[in-house]
């Protein structure tokens, strides 16, 4: 992007932006929850609709001169409502925790229980940890993955939530890397008169590709982050039923938040805009496949893959038969210029900090251009990079062959 007035007004923001910019150009994004927007997201994100507010929803605000915001809303919603085949779409969240907070608020009162995935079976803090908002306004019981298989077991859930009887089942995840029976869950809160909830932040441009099943018509009510895989700004939307629609809206406005970030909401529409074009699915569809060569190649090499492989766009590796643990592994990746995020594994016998394992996954690379023989390259850099921690020459030997690598697959700037 061309900017006339930051580089002067402000040189020392301006260097910083620079120097990231660099690193982004030169340096491999494995980084299951990151990815690169497009040029028209990045505009769409600096422009004049962040000055103005907008508390309430279209043709319902609490300030004045709001008609075009009120355009610009309703154009997210009705793609968003297209791309997901969703009732209905609250597209003002701001990110994925506090959209996850508006869905409890909308279903549950204070101490209502609910049953979610495990942190370290790879679900997300805000699925119940007792050290997240969730964990400590909610009474959240929880299950986890078979410890042989390390896929959730449908009939394990169905045993937890007749014995605990939950007002509300959450089903999605941060680190599981296998497609989730929704169909099944929704019958497991059927038999007890249970909601469903849905967090698909990290699956959600496979989902809306049609590459994964998509759970918005069967749940009550589904939220994502418009990142990740959906290739857009940093924020979130909640999908629902149109029965719970006043209930949801109520409970981001004003229960959450207060005026929506518009500059943020156009880029939102511009992204679901991306997102109905026929090339994203095709870009979905090699978000897998390049994730499915990785697990792979990681195989292939001694590596352990917690259930054995990937149906999406991420893979959480045990890195215990390597003798290294997931804070080392990210620190080593890190000087050879590969960026990856250390991981529990189920039943993790070492602390959060430095956990057993390490997650990958492929959107930002994909995005990239890179395909499967990419890949291999890839976890071969990874691997002789681990093999060889304490070489600097080796791994500044590998640092370079990253940089060339990436010089062949720019990020996107047209």
């Amino acid at each position: 992007m061309k900017y006339d007035y930051l580089p002067k007004q402000d040189p020392a923001v301006w260097q910083i932006i620079k120097a990231e910019e660099q690193r982004q150009n030169d340096e491999i994004e494995l980084i299951a929850s990151e990815n690169y927007v497009s040029p028209a997201v990045l505009e769409a994100m600096a422009t004049v609709l962040t000055n103005k507010y907008s508390e309430g929803y279209a043709g319902r605000r609490y300030y004045g001169g709001n008609y075009n915001i009120d355009d610009i809303e309703t154009l997210a919603i009705e793609r968003a409502k297209e791309l997901f085949s969703a009732e209905h779409v609250n597209v003002q969240p701001l990110s994925g925790s506090p959209a996850n907070a508006a869905v409890y608020m909308a279903f549950l009162n204070p101490g209502d229980k609910v049953l979610g995935l495990k942190l370290d079976h790879g679900g997300h803090l805000s699925h119940g940890h007792s050290v997240n908002f969730s964990g400590r306004l909610y009474n959240f019981v929880q299950y986890g993955v078979d410890p042989e298989s390390g896929i959730i077991n449908m009939e394990s859930v169905r045993e937890i939530a007749l014995r605990e009887k939950p007002k509300m089942i959450v089903a999605g995840f941060s680190a599981y890397s296998r497609e989730i029976d929704w169909r099944g869950f929704q019958d497991i809160a059927d038999e007890i008169g249970a909601y469903t909830f849905a967090d698909i932040a990290h699956i959600a441009g496979l989902i809306a590709a049609r590459q994964l099943d998509n759970p918005v018509p069967i749940f009550d009510v589904v939220s994502t982050t418009t990142h990740k895989t959906l290739r857009g700004p940093r924020g979130a939307i909640i999908m629902c039923k149109e029965k719970y629609a006043k209930q949801v809206n109520s409970a981001v406005f004003p229960g959450m938040q207060g005026g929506p970030h518009n500059h943020i909401t156009a880029a939102k529409a511009v992204a679901f805009g991306e997102a109905l074009k026929p090339e994203f699915k095709e870009y979905a569809g090699q978000i897998i496949k390049n994730a499915q060569a990785m697990a792979d190649e990681f195989m292939r090499r001694g590596y352990r893959i917690i259930s054995g492989g990937t149906d999406n766009h991420l893979m959480v590796i045990d890195l215990g038969n390597k003798g290294l643990a997931g804070k080392e592994a990210e620190k080593v990746l890190e000087r050879i210029g590969v960026s990856v995020s250390r991981s529990t594994i189920p039943n993790d016998p070492n602390p959060p900090l430095n956990p057993s394992g390490m997650r990958v996954g492929t959107p930002a690379v994909t995005t990239r251009g890179m395909k499967e023989e990419e890949m291999k390259l890839i976890v071969s850099y990874i691997d002789r990079a681990l093999g060889n921690k304490a070489s600097e020459k080796e791994l500044q030997s590998l640092k370079d062959e990253v940089k060339k690598l990436c010089y062949r697959f720019p990020i996107p700037t047209k």
